[in-house]
């Protein structure tokens, strides 16, 4: 099984250079030590991310970073004109040296979508259509297309991605209606929630894949060529104690951040169609196993039970959030590096 990394960049009690910083430090230990990739969020108009532009802090995290991979999870497509967004791709994949993972998603938030003044109600299918647009355009030296939001006739593209034919797609899901999709087209996936939420999400996925066959772009690391993976706070320290110190602040500051732009923006019309599958408090989400806090042979176990129950194939590990300092977040990494990641390989 191989770990990777996921990040909001919540905004904290330190400058916003201080937190870009701290990340980019926090970054270059992951690469050197072994993690998989490092996967950014793109949130707008909140708390939550300090990186409402995935591509500029990607562009510094391909300087500081020598062999992780990297990438947006997921750039909201709804938001984006599809060929400048080709071109970030290609550039990114450059800075990278062929690092780049590119996940797409419509958004999650209907809030954000409405401050952009995209109709979330239409957002999935402007979404579809920007999607097959890129993928266009990542494949050829020219951008032809016509679809209902996007047109392009034979565009040159100058630039084209490093990786052949480009950069893998991901996909991100909290239900099973959008698993299957990401497995009807062959992405890379991952998925959420609680431990009955993740293993039917799971298992649309593989599903949809198993009919279509092949992943569309196979990675020879993963079994299958598909990653299956499954985003899990991890919080780690010498003693359990310890552990469950930093965990609970930090824990509690994040969700209120998930929640922030729904408490600070309330319409009933748009929470209608907020899903955000999260614990309601700290104690909800150490008991679905979303949260696993603990010293190392700890949280090893809690890992090894969920792969045997969920069968994924990666572990995208949260590892530095809320009220975390770059000690404690660093002080964890190390000892998922020595303790704990080298049980996980061979899974």
């Amino acid at each position: 099984m191989k770990v990777g990394l996921f990040d909001h960049v919540e905004r904290a009690d330190r400058a916003p250079a201080t937190i870009f910083d701290e990340r980019l430090t926090f970054a270059a230990a992951a690469d050197d030590a072994g993690f998989y990739a490092l996967h950014v969020a793109e949130h707008h108009a909140t708390p939550l991310s300090m990186t409402p532009v995935p591509g500029v802090y990607l562009g510094a995290l391909a300087r500081v970073t020598r062999r992780m991979r990297i990438g947006p999870l997921v750039y909201l497509l709804p938001l984006y004109a599809p060929l400048r967004l080709i071109e970030e791709i290609c550039m990114l994949d450059h800075l990278s040296a062929g690092r780049l993972e590119v996940g797409i998603g419509r958004g999650v938030s209907p809030y954000e979508m409405h401050f952009h003044k995209i109709d979330h109600a239409r957002s999935r299918a402007i979404f579809i259509d920007a999607f097959r647009c890129i993928s266009a355009g990542l494949a050829g030296e020219r951008l032809t297309y016509s679809g209902e939001h996007f047109t392009y006739a034979n565009v040159p593209l100058a630039l084209r991605p490093l990786q052949d034919p480009h950069p893998a797609f991901w996909y991100g899901s909290s239900n099973a209606g959008g698993a299957a999709w990401a497995g009807e087209e062959g992405l890379q996936f991952v998925t959420l929630g609680p431990v009955a939420m993740a293993r039917e999400n799971i298992a649309a996925f593989r599903k949809a894949l198993a009919a279509r066959g092949r992943p569309a772009q196979p990675k020879a690391e993963f079994p299958g060529g598909a990653a299956v993976g499954v985003l899990r706070y991890v919080v780690l320290a010498d003693s359990d104690a310890e552990a469950d110190r930093i965990a609970r602040p930090a824990m509690a500051h994040h969700l209120a951040r998930l929640n922030w732009l729904r408490d600070n923006h309330a319409s009933p019309e748009i929470t209608a169609s907020l899903r955000i599958p999260h614990g309601a408090d700290v104690d909800a989400c150490v008991n679905d196993r979303t949260l696993i806090v603990g010293t190392p042979a700890r949280v090893r176990a809690q890992i090894i039970r969920q792969h045997g129950e969920l069968g994924m194939n990666y572990l995208l590990a949260y590892m530095f959030f809320g009220t975390m300092t770059l000690p404690q977040a660093l002080r964890s990494l190390a000892l998922m590096r020595g303790e704990v990641m080298p049980a996980l390989a061979d899974l």
